[in-house]
């Protein structure tokens, strides 16, 4: 009996090892902070900056970097998160208005967007390797 459980070890792969990278995307719509809201304290304790390239997400840990894609033009823009939301229906992330800029959307508001890991590792992205964040 030993030896036929011996014999199913050998012919067996290795158990499978987790994924080194965990890949992210999320689709849905961007759109950016009111001026009202400059200097105001943010969700992790950070002074909020129009002018810095940062963002509010639901889930995301604070410190995470997302690569953020207009899926109409293409424009992208890399951004940090620093915030708790957006908390409306159908919207994935809100953008400091620097951001905004940067994809073009300051006079249309809202576009579609696609969200992403920019190193293609969310662990990484988050400075949170080996725990696992968004799959």
């Amino acid at each position: 009996m030993f030896a036929i459980a011996g014999s199913l070890l050998a012919c067996c792969p290795a158990m499978a090892q987790p994924p080194d990278k965990v890949s992210y995307s999320e689709y849905g719509l961007a759109s950016y902070y009111a001026d009202m809201f400059q200097g105001r304290t943010t969700a992790n304790g950070e002074v909020f900056d129009q002018s810095a390239l940062t963002a509010a997400h639901r889930s995301l840990p604070f410190g995470t970097r997302v690569l953020v894609t207009r899926q109409d033009t293409g424009k992208s823009v890399e951004v940090t998160i620093n915030d708790r939301g957006p908390f409306v229906k159908g919207r994935v992330i809100d953008l400091s208005k620097q951001a905004a800029r940067e994809l073009g959307m300051i006079h249309r508001g809202i576009v579609p967007v696609a969200l992403s890991s920019p190193t293609g590792n969310v662990n990484e992205a988050a400075g949170n390797i080996g725990r696992s964040v968004r799959k």
